[in-house]
């Protein structure tokens, strides 16, 4: 198996290297892996005046699978659209047809104390939040800022789904949910936006081939509302790219913090790419605090649905869990009674757990 190892910017370099340490780990004992490294985002940019090389792209799709870790910075803000560091990773999700992306949300008991909510609204939780990815108003045409006829400056972005974008996301989050507790709670805004109205539909239509899954629909205000009020509620939810931004960064309150989630970005196949939910926090780089797990496990997505080994993705998860029940946090995870540890010990310490 080959993987991009596509590091970014901000606290992405620290945080990967303790997901390439756990794959490093593996291949000790026989993972059958290569990795590479490439430049992306804003230090691309800095060093060749683009933040998605032609380099960088060909050896994301030459692999099977890609570890990344975080882009932008505040000094790119300014630069023109298409140059931004964001811009790359829209467009790697976009030129590999990533339009599938999962977001686990799973509470660790070791880190109860660790959410802002009461024990008893997260204790147990179990939900997968399902983005789409490659589509919706991040990528849809027109958009811009033009003046218009009165000399006033306007903003213009345009939410767009086709009928097929939307089926094929309704089968992956029907699919998940047979493997799960066979429930799909599809978000939308379709009292408002005729593009949510289509959502709607096709859902509804695909829920149809998978009678022993039940389909409910709830508009975004409202899922907001309930994924803190009662999140154990939930299985899957599915909706669109938008909302699914949003909505997952929302949940990442329930298991104590955005550093805890991982993701895996799924085509058609087995390739993917798995990165941390987590921005780039420009503020905290270089200063090993950042927390690197949801790198970690975003590494045992890797092994689950590319490498196909969930044995391997267990033991990943199993140490990371162990980590945490023996007291060890980095500072956005640090309760009292528990030992404060930096990013590379963080990262040593999963894969001792691992490797015992």
């Amino acid at each position: 198996m080959k993987v991009a190892v596509l590091s970014g910017d901000g606290i992405g370099p620290e945080v990967t290297r303790q997901g390439v340490k756990v794959l490093e780990a593996l291949a000790r004992e026989g993972l059958a892996i290569e990795m590479e490294t490439a430049l992306i985002g804003g230090c691309a940019y800095d060093a060749g005046g683009h933040p998605l090389p032609e380099a960088t792209l060909a050896l994301a799709r030459a692999a099977d699978a890609i570890l990344f870790g975080a882009e932008g910075g505040f000094e790119y803000e300014t630069l023109p659209r298409g140059l931004r560091p964001g811009d790359a990773l829209l467009t790697l999700r976009q030129e590999l047809d990533l339009f599938a992306n999962f977001r686990p949300i799973v509470s660790v008991p070791a880190l109860i104390e660790a959410s802002t909510l009461k024990r008893e609204v997260v204790e147990g939780l179990d939900l997968m939040i399902l983005r789409e990815l490659t589509s919706d108003i991040y990528f849809a045409s027109p958009r811009g800022i033009e003046r218009d006829g009165r000399g006033e400056r306007v903003g213009v972005n345009t939410m767009r789904y086709t009928e097929s974008e939307i089926r094929r996301i309704a089968h992956v989050a029907f699919a998940t949910a047979r493997g799960r507790r066979h429930k799909v709670c599809s978000v939308d805004k379709a009292n408002v936006l005729e593009t949510m109205e289509l959502w709607r539909e096709v859902m509804t239509d695909v829920g149809r081939d998978y009678p022993d899954v039940e389909l409910t629909h709830l508009y975004v205000d409202a899922a907001a509302m309930s994924l803190v009020r009662y999140p154990k509620q939930f299985d899957v939810i599915v909706t669109a790219n938008l909302f699914g931004d949003i909505l997952s960064d929302e949940a990442s309150m329930l298991v104590g913090s955005i550093g805890m989630l991982p993701s895996a970005s799924i085509g058609a196949g087995r390739r993917g790419l798995f990165e941390p939910v987590h921005g780039c926090a420009p503020d905290i780089a270089g200063q090993d605090v950042a927390n690197p797990l949801a790198s970690i496990l975003s590494v045992a997505l890797m092994l689950r649905h590319s490498f196909r080994r969930p044995d391997l993705a267990v033991r990943v998860e199993d140490a990371v869990a162990r980590t945490l029940a023996d007291g060890y946090r980095t500072a956005d995870i640090v309760t009292p009674g528990t030992q404060r540890i930096g990013t590379e010990a963080m990262g040593d310490c999963v894969v001792a757990r691992l490797m015992a």
